[in-house]
């Protein structure tokens, strides 16, 4: 099996159990939402690095993989159906379509969101099944980068400060779940996910960069999202801050880093170039043709 079908097929296991079958007497909406929530799925680059990192140590117990796998893209959905309500960014789209809120109602977006988090540790704390050790890890990791003081909670929560500390937003808006997913991979291939930090901080912080780039100066047809959402909302971002030439050495500098810091590995080599290709996918076209300018 392809890395992109056991992603999406532990995804939806997941997501089965949630939404309860046939003979379940669960409410019809949220059961729905959720599935709407996360299917189909966007580029999945988050279970993607965390499944690498994983094959690159060795990938000693499958069935943990696939369930941090599941379980991280659970919460990254999750913190989607958040994000997009109108308390927050109010997004009409998601993914090219219309967002939770706006295809069932807020009340069951937020139930959403709270019910894909839940799943998500819920997933994991099945994977005591295979090896308790390596569960209880990866929800450590998977918690710290959920929540205060330096998860995707917390990046929300710098948007209603009057002064933000623009790498601690980045840090906790986009690259906590990064982290997550370069450190998740190593714990559940029974590896110190310590080592993997950098690796997973600078794809999140590259990824943050290109969003920023994409925001500013790509259209909704193109992102599947609204565009020029920093500049309504008033949040901080990489082309404020640096130009758009800036940005554009910035997030070349970035990805050149990524791939010095991955750690001695067994797969070290292939891992390396999937991250050479997340970097092709990550960059706009027009900015790497300016970039080479």
């Amino acid at each position: 099996m392809g890395m992109s079908d056991r992603i999406e097929t532990a995804v939806r296991a997941a997501l089965a159990r949630g939404q309860g079958g046939p003979d379940t007497a669960a409410p019809a909406q949220l059961s729905g939402a959720l599935g709407y929530a996360c299917l189909p799925g966007g580029a999945r680059i988050r279970p993607r690095i965390l499944t690498a990192v994983a094959s690159a140590c060795g990938d000693s117990k499958p069935a943990v993989t696939d369930s941090a796998a599941a379980a991280l893209e659970l919460m990254h959905c999750a913190s989607l159906a958040h994000d997009d309500l109108p308390c927050f960014d109010d997004a009409a789209v998601r993914r090219g379509k219309p967002s939770v809120h706006r295809a069932y109602d807020e009340p069951i977006a937020v139930l959403t969101g709270d019910a894909l988090i839940i799943l998500s540790f819920e997933t994991l704390a099945r994977a005591a099944a295979h090896d308790p050790m390596r569960a209880v890890g990866l929800i450590e990791i998977l918690t710290r980068a959920s929540g205060m003081p330096h998860g995707i909670c917390a990046g929300q929560g710098w948007e209603s400060e009057t002064e933000i500390d623009l790498s601690a937003y980045h840090r906790a808006k986009t690259g906590a779940l990064f982290v997550a997913a370069t450190q998740m991979g190593a714990t559940a291939a029974g590896e110190d996910p310590e080592p993997w930090t950098e690796l997973g901080a600078r794809i999140g912080e590259a990824f943050q960069v290109a969003d920023d780039l994409r925001d500013a100066f790509d259209s909704e047809a193109s992102l599947g999202k609204p565009a020029g959402q920093d500049a309504v909302h008033s949040r901080p971002n990489a082309v404020q801050e640096l130009g758009k030439t800036g940005a554009i050495e910035r997030l070349r500098d970035i990805l050149a880093g990524a791939i010095a810091s991955i750690p001695s590995c067994p797969g070290e080599a292939a891992l390396a170039q999937m991250v050479r290709w997340q970097a092709e996918r990550l960059t706009p076209a027009w900015a790497a043709s300016a970039a080479r300018v």
